[in-house]
């Protein structure tokens, strides 16, 4: 009899972790990894027409607010992406970035979720449900907190170097495609299935590039970053100043604070535009 007991109970014990594997949740995966923890970048808009002078450059009276030296960074920065922007569609950036004094090239990969009602636990809980949570610390998260609108943002940053390039100058694209491609993370690669990512950037032409400036101050008690982007304008004719002022924080509550704080400074100064920033959909529209 107790023998007969002990093989029932193995069968049963056996039937059992068959159901569960054939479920799809293994034992081990019982307790899924928990939400990413963001941090926060308040981004709002300046008015190109009362902030920058006849040069473009920021005016002396912008600067002396913020306690920002004359001396500014330059950043060229393109994407790559197919002609129908099969990877931006998808909700992915690809952007290669260098920086003035990096040997190297910036390569990001950029996954975003649009934050409905303020709902910053819905988009972290759905960037989650696609495989991006805490136990992964080679992506990043970030609220973009605009003026009205607020973006999740997943980014995967990694560093390339090709010979044969000096100064500010990008890559030729054929090398672009290739560090983007051999770079590629998996959840970007296979996204919509096996190679997905590189496929499309093998297909890809360049977005851009956009030679932008950063000038760098503080507000607040806050470091605080204002860029001015030249992009090319709606007709393909000319140039469009966006003059996007920023600051990075890891506490929702001082995001929310220093926001309203900002937007109310810069309207006090004359200096506000009250729009989103919405640099990477200009550049993914025009060029």
């Amino acid at each position: 009899m107790f023998k007969r007991f002990i093989g029932t109970a193995a069968v049963i014990i056996a039937l059992g972790a068959a159901l569960v594997t054939e479920a799809g949740v293994a034992p081990s995966e019982a307790h899924a990894a928990s939400n990413m923890v963001p941090d926060y970048e308040v981004k709002l808009l300046m008015d190109p027409s009362t902030t920058l002078g006849p040069d473009f450059k920021l005016t002396s009276s912008v600067l002396s607010a913020f306690s920002m030296p004359t001396t500014v960074t330059k950043m060229n920065v393109a994407f790559l992406d197919t002609n129908a922007k099969d990877i931006y569609n998808n909700g992915w950036s690809t952007r290669i970035r260098k920086m003035e004094g990096d040997d190297n090239f910036e390569l990001s990969y950029k996954k975003r979720y649009t934050i409905n009602n303020n709902d910053i636990n819905a988009a972290l809980t759905q960037a989650n449900n696609d495989g991006f949570n805490s136990g992964d610390t080679n992506y990043e998260a970030q609220v973009e907190w605009g003026y009205q609108k607020k973006t999740l943002s997943i980014t995967r940053s990694k560093s390339g170097s090709k010979s044969g390039y000096s100064g500010m100058d990008l890559p030729s694209i054929s090398d672009a495609r290739s560090l983007m491609i051999n770079n590629a993370p998996d959840k970007f690669n296979d996204w919509l299935s096996n190679d997905w990512g590189t496929t499309k950037l093998q297909a890809s032409r360049y977005f851009g590039p956009v030679l932008a400036k950063r000038s760098i101050g503080t507000w607040s008690g806050m470091q605080l970053y204002i860029e001015v982007w030249p992009i090319k304008n709606a007709a393909g004719t000319g140039t469009e100043y966006v003059v996007e002022a920023s600051f990075k924080t890891n506490s929702a509550t001082t995001a929310s604070a220093k926001h309203d704080e900002l937007v109310t400074y810069l309207q006090n100064k004359g200096w506000f535009l009250a729009q989103d920033s919405l640099k990477t959909q200009l550049i993914m529209d025009r060029y």
